[in-house]
């Protein structure tokens, strides 16, 4: 087991970590599942400081890409955002989530985060199958330059929290 991966079954929103990464949309502005639940969390804090973050073409995050801000009511020091990609329209979305995971986790090294604790990103409406984003996940989060980090994986349903928490068991 890598000791600085965990699965926990629960609400990122409780997660007391540095960093909680938020699957946001290109907007930053909320949105349903986990970035709502997020935003709601988190306060209008959250949501003005999504606002500031400058849009280029039309959005604040492009996909695949990272943005962070201050976590407003959070128990977290940060929130980072990251636009994972929609699973049977965007083109390359392997490279596109590996993607998400490491601009999340780079931000997190640059702003000395010690801890972060991710959802299962692309995998609610976004329609990424679980399995693949899990290994994908863990294949990023399992690199060298992250061993540094706590990273937890907070996944609310049984099924997520399963192929996270046993693929976390066998890797080494």
């Amino acid at each position: 087991m890598k000791a600085n991966l965990s699965a926990i079954k629960g609400d990122i929103t409780t997660a007391k970590v540095d960093a909680i990464v938020n699957a946001a949309n290109p907007m930053m502005l909320g949105g349903g599942g986990v970035d709502g639940t997020i935003h709601r969390a988190a306060g209008r804090q959250l949501f003005e400081a999504c606002e500031a973050v400058e849009v280029k073409e039309g959005v604040r995050c492009p996909i695949g890409e990272a943005r962070i801000t201050q976590a407003g009511n959070l128990n977290a020091k940060y929130v980072i955002h990251t636009v994972g990609p929609r699973y049977a329209i965007d083109p390359e979305p392997e490279f596109l989530l590996n993607s998400a995971y490491k601009n999340s986790l780079d931000l997190a090294l640059q702003h000395r985060c010690k801890s972060i604790a991710f959802p299962a990103i692309s995998c609610g409406v976004y329609g990424y199958p679980i399995d693949e984003a899990a290994k994908i996940s863990i294949d990023v989060c399992k690199q060298n330059k992250y061993n540094d980090i706590q990273i937890y994986f907070y996944l609310f349903q049984d099924d997520a929290f399963n192929i996270w928490n046993n693929l976390i068991n066998r890797s080494e």
